[in-house]
């Protein structure tokens, strides 16, 4: 097989399509390096997204957030399910290795009953530093996977506290998944989950205190309730007022439930004509792009050499950042029209 002059290979995206789970693992790889290839690859794919179903789930960690995701998994799976067996698949944004950069494979290893499944695809992704746990190329990744035919994608995160509020951004559904005796019911309130949660799961309900830590939940979010009609008023959103559920991922109780959830919510956003969650995703993806282009373009040719000594000014404090930001992108326009 022959590349067509611009280096991409015309077949990939189409292999990756049709089923050839090698070629969509490539593809992922070559969309998380963000490679020219991978480029390539998303623009003729991007067109065919837009049809899944984007579950984030997010938490602190040790919350059971990864033995939930293998239970939904399961559960997708099973044949004599509602809806019938559907193809899943997974990112599960992983913390990236200090030493080589990469993800650590945790998930993965997690999810091994599921490694002969071909209608499960797992994705590991690192993090890289990424604040919030996400990768830059999670959505990228979710576009690829929609584009090859999976209508259920579940996006696990690191699980690195406040800023993992950005998921709600790019998921059609958050899920933040709590666990009993660990003091979650206020820290949610704090980090400002319970503000982007469409579903709360109280998960380990095996353990003493999960009805009671559900029940605060629910307590809790009765009272923010009655502050709806004034933020209404004062020209606000409403505030979101998530479904708290309990389940044991390591029994399966309250698993069938919570997927039946997700299935009416994913029917709810398809008939929805003001659901504004496309509109974050694609503002999401776009600036991800333009951060990236400007660095890139800031490092390059001429400007380089400007970037540099603005670096220097500012680590001198001869000069303050945003001045210095103002200058970058003044030089930028100079470069460009000369």
């Amino acid at each position: 097989m022959t590349d067509s002059p611009s280096g991409v290979s015309p077949t990939l995206a189409e292999r990756a399509r049709s089923g050839d789970r090698r070629a969509l693992a490539r593809l992922l790889t070559e969309v998380e390096n963000r490679t020219s290839k991978g480029e390539e690859a998303l623009r003729a794919l991007y067109p065919l997204a837009g049809h899944a179903h984007l579950v984030g789930i997010t938490g602190a960690p040790g919350s059971g957030k990864s033995t939930l995701v293998a239970g939904l998994v399961s559960e997708a799976r099973r044949h004599d399910a509602p809806a019938g067996p559907r193809p899943v698949a997974v990112i599960a944004v992983d913390p990236s290795s200090p030493i080589t950069g990469g993800a650590i494979l945790g998930d993965r290893v997690r999810m091994q009953i599921h490694a002969g499944d071909r209608d499960v695809f797992i994705r590991s992704m690192a993090s890289r530093g990424h604040g919030g746990g996400l990768a830059m190329a999670t959505v990228a990744a979710a576009a690829v996977l929609d584009a090859s035919g999976f209508p259920l994608i579940l996006i696990e995160t690191v699980g690195t506290g406040q800023s993992e509020v950005e998921v709600a951004a790019i998921a059609d559904t958050t899920i933040v998944v709590q666990a009993p005796e660990m003091g979650d019911e206020v820290q949610a309130i704090k980090a400002g989950l319970l503000e982007v949660a469409d579903i709360v799961v109280v998960n380990k309900a095996d353990r003493p205190g999960a009805d009671r830590a559900a029940a605060q939940l629910r307590a809790m979010l009765t009272v923010g309730a009655q502050h709806d009609h004034a933020a209404v008023a004062a020209g606000r959103p409403r505030p979101k007022r998530p479904d708290v559920m309990l389940t044991s991922a390591l029994t399966g109780a309250g698993v069938p439930e919570l997927l039946a959830a997700l299935d009416r919510r994913a029917s709810r956003t398809r008939s929805s004509e003001t659901d504004g969650t496309a509109l974050k995703r694609a503002e999401a993806q776009l600036s991800g792009i333009l951060a990236q282009r400007l660095a890139e373009r800031l490092r390059s040719g001429d400007v380089a050499e400007r970037r540099e000594a603005t670096l220097r000014a500012v680590a001198a404090h001869q000069l303050d950042p945003y001045t210095a930001a103002d200058e970058l992108l003044a030089a930028l326009t100079d470069f460009d029209r000369a």
